[in-house]
């Protein structure tokens, strides 16, 4: 299954999670940037309160686009010890990257949320929203952020997502949606007609503009 853009698999994968509609316990938080596209059109078909859970991919260091862990809100950290041996990362190394994304998580946090604390997550379905899951650091991380604060309930949701990490999110979060689960699964944005850069302000606005919709 391929989409025109984040919007339209977000719609798709709304469909995926009826399960969670016109219920009160349940909170959208989606990973900036991407997933917030996706996670609002999510939030408003539930609908459901949206918010954000800054999660930062920790690079390696010649490849920033090669993830070999990931941060998240919350001092949460999840590196995988077979890509740093793989690419030979030295602790050194390592503790670079962690410490620059850390300070831009920080500064997204301020960003999105200002002195805003996050919802308050006990006893809640919280649904984690992407625009797709590659190996699935990221999200892990993000699972580990929210477990902390008690939920009911964690789903993971994606539109698309490669099989491998699918299966080990599902050992860790007590759900795991899909729209598609290709057989092939390559980058994420080849599964996207439209995956540009999301920006900042675009987010900013999005959060805005579902906070003012009426409440159920």
């Amino acid at each position: 299954m391929h989409f025109k853009d984040r919007f339209q698999a977000g719609k798709a994968l709304a469909n995926k999670l009826t399960a969670y509609k016109d219920r009160n316990d349940v909170q959208v938080l989606a990973l900036p940037r991407g997933g917030v596209l996706v996670g609002y059109e999510v939030a408003k078909a539930l609908p459901a309160p949206l918010d954000v859970l800054v999660v930062r991919k920790l690079g390696l260091p010649e490849y920033p686009e090669l993830a070999i862990g990931a941060l998240a809100a919350g001092d949460v950290d999840r590196v995988s010890p077979a890509a740093v041996e793989q690419f030979h990362v030295t602790p050194e190394a390592l503790e670079r990257v962690i410490d620059a994304e850390r300070k831009e998580l920080h500064r997204r946090e301020h960003c999105y949320r200002g002195n805003r604390p996050l919802p308050d997550l006990k006893s809640k379905i919280v649904i984690l929203v992407d625009d797709g899951i590659a190996t699935g650091l990221t999200m892990q991380a993000a699972i580990l952020s929210v477990q902390q604060h008690n939920p009911s309930r964690v789903v993971v949701a994606a539109p698309v997502g490669a099989a491998d990490s699918c299966a080990e999110l599902a050992r860790m979060a007590d759900e795991v949606v899909c729209a598609s689960i290709p057989r092939h699964f390559d980058a994420v944005g080849a599964w996207y007609g439209h995956f540009d850069q999301t920006t900042d302000a675009e987010i900013l606005e999005l959060l805005e503009h579902i906070r003012l919709q009426p409440a159920l």
